[in-house]
């Protein structure tokens, strides 16, 4: 959650830590710092509470002069955002300096020990114990790295850190302890670079190694040196990460949001893109585990976390109907924690756009215990999901900067979609017409979903029409109820509206009686066998003297004479049609929020990738 920008090299550090700062904002933060270490080993420090703005302001154009440096945006959990909470923090003397992303569970214990031991804190934060425990390891007579090393052994919970000391001052040692948010170093021409992600780095670099759980890495100017749990040193080959650093920009969009949205049919070509061959028909999956492990499979559980979540509830539709499969939708949170029966004939899918959300991964690490096959959908090469799992369905989506995902639902969507055609082909479930008639409609989405971008100045009327309500219900059924959850997702994040997604069939059993003329129905009554249900729906709202948005195929005229807004789209098979159902809610909801003067980037409270509980 929390963004770590660091940097070795021979320019100064202090602008490139506040430019790395800056690209990794969409993050959501209270506070932010830097540290940089001048030539004669002083750490300087400049901290303060709120956004970059407020820490800009304090430098007031005059960096500490230095070439090796740390930073930090910080969303607190242990003590109020304050100056004197934000990091980074350090030991008395100011001689270890860390900036940190995670929760020291057992920080109370080992802050009571170390003020026993004489040690005195300035903050009101977990972090603070880390350089007071490295510093005592280096009165011990520890290098730096192995202090930092024997200091991880005693901190509980997921971590990541990255270090500098006035011992080593042409050092920064950065480790990574479970799944609380990666470490990412970079390799520039003579200078070295870290980072919590991506965005803070492409525009330097685009190679790169991803520390994994238990890894220690001392980077200086002309590489980095790697450490796994407690082995020795070990070799890191950098890999390459073929995301384009302009693609960060906004391109000439108001919001990042807005921009994602418009991405939408590349992103879900690119997903398609060299898996799906329409010409002869062919369907392969990189990175798949052997067909004999898929054909030992009986059960399917997918798991994930909000949107990610959405789209694996969709991607049951089709493990169960394409593959022919029986598969569960779990929230990742609470799978982790309820001892959930699970062995080897069972496939566990986790849908993770960042691959570093720290449910998720605790949850794939609760089915690894167990020996279930695991297969996760991703957007991110790298990520500690993908290194976990044995088999990888990457999104290729691209940087999504916005906080509120958008084309990677989609791209999940997609991926989920392929995936269960493969285990469908490689199971023998799907002979070559039947894929042949799942696939070939696949070929038009990009297009079909252009089309449904394009009219995005339609939504705008709409949502100028209804910004000023404070409730809305979405209602959907089987296929399309996640989307309606989606629509409601999004409308709560950006726009700060109460919102509910339910199942249209559970509307009799409560919801029904909040409807009235203040709180607008938005239901999704799409060409399939659940119509004339979904129409049943739309009288009893209409009946309560209920306001009606409904999202209907393009033909349909029934719906106009019951729905007092009708948001027609272009017809494709049921099973594909979420992926057009859920671009109109993105788009509500995206100039809701602008017509309401919300952060749409940034929205309150929220960060991309939630690495902490």
């Amino acid at each position: 959650m929390c963004g770590i920008i660091g940097y070795v090299g021979p320019r100064q550090a202090g602008p490139l830590l506040l430019e790395g700062l800056r690209r990794l904002e969409y993050r959501g933060y209270d506070s932010a710092g830097i540290a940089v270490m001048n030539g004669g080993g002083v750490p300087s420090l400049v901290k303060s509470v709120g956004k970059l703005e407020s820490l800009a302001a304090c430098l007031n154009g005059s960096f500490p002069e230095g070439t090796v440096g740390i930073g930090h945006t910080r969303w607190a959990t242990h003590g109020r955002p304050s100056d004197t909470n934000a990091h980074p923090h350090c030991d008395c003397d100011s001689d270890v300096v860390v900036i940190h992303n995670g929760i020291v569970e057992n920080y109370l214990a080992l802050r009571q020990r170390l003020r026993d031991e004489g040690h005195s804190f300035r903050s009101d934060t977990d972090t603070e114990v880390i350089p007071h425990l490295i510093e005592s390891e280096l009165a011990q007579g520890q290098s730096l790295v192995d202090a930092v090393r024997r200091t991880i052994a005693q901190i509980e919970g997921a971590h990541a850190l990255l270090v500098m000391s006035a011992c080593q001052p042409d050092t920064v040692v950065a480790a990574r302890v479970g799944n609380a948010g990666g470490v990412v170093v970079g390799y520039g021409d003579g200078e070295m670079f870290l980072s919590s992600d991506l965005p803070a780095l492409l525009p330097h670099t685009n190679r790169m190694v991803f520390l994994t759980n238990g890894d220690v890495a001392a980077v200086t100017r002309n590489g980095a040196t790697y450490w796994a749990g407690n082995g020795g040193p070990e070799q890191r080959v950098p890999q390459s990460i073929p995301f384009d650093p302009m693609a960060a920009a906004k391109g000439g969009y108001k919001h990042f949001m807005l921009k994602e949205i418009m991405e939408q049919p590349e992103a879900v070509l690119d997903t398609i893109r060299g898996r799906i061959q329409f010409d002869p028909l062919g369907l392969q999956l990189e990175d798949m585990p052997p067909t004999d492990a898929l054909k030992r499979i009986q059960r399917v559980v997918l798991v994930a976390m909000g949107t990610s979540l959405h789209a694996a509830m969709v991607g049951k539709h089709y493990i169960e109907q394409i593959a022919g499969l029986p598969a569960e939708v779990d929230n990742a949170s609470e799978y982790r924690y309820r001892k959930p029966i699970i062995g080897p004939a069972t496939l566990l899918i986790s849908v993770a756009q960042s691959g570093e959300t720290v449910d998720t991964l605790e949850a794939m690490a609760e089915a690894k215990k167990s020996g279930a096959l695991e297969i996760t959908v991703c957007n991110t090469p790298g990520s500690q999901a993908t290194r976990v799992a044995d088999g990888v369905v990457y999104t290729r989506c691209g940087l999504e900067i916005g906080v509120a995902s958008t084309k990677t639902l989609l791209g999940s969507i997609v991926a989920l979609y392929m995936l269960a055609c493969y285990l469908g082909q490689e199971r023998g479930k799907l002979d070559e017409t039947q894929l042949a008639e799942l696939l070939t409609p696949l070929a038009h989405m990009p297009q079909l979903i252009g089309s449904v971008v394009g009219r995005e100045h339609e939504f705008e009327s709409l949502a100028h029409a209804f910004f000023r309500h404070q409730d809305f219900l979405y209602l959907g059924r089987g296929i399309e109820y996640p989307i309606a959850m989606e629509g409601a997702l999004k409308l709560k994040e950006v726009s700060y509206i109460h919102a509910e997604g339910y199942p249209a069939g559970e509307m009799k059993h409560g919801p029904i009686a909040l409807i009235d003329q203040e709180m607008p129905v938005v239901t999704i009554v799409v060409r399939d066998d659940l119509r004339d249900k979904m129409i049943s729906n739309l009288e009893q709202v209409k009946a309560r003297d209920g306001i009606v948005i409904a999202l209907a195929t393009e033909g349909d005229e029934e719906i106009a004479k019951i729905a007092d807004h009708v948001i027609y789209l272009p017809e494709t098979t049921p099973l594909l049609m979420p992926l057009l159902t859920a671009i109109p809610l993105q788009l509500l909801a995206y100039h809701i929020a602008v017509y309401r003067g919300c952060d749409v980037d940034q929205p309150r409270h929220l960060a991309k990738t939630v690495t902490v509980e």
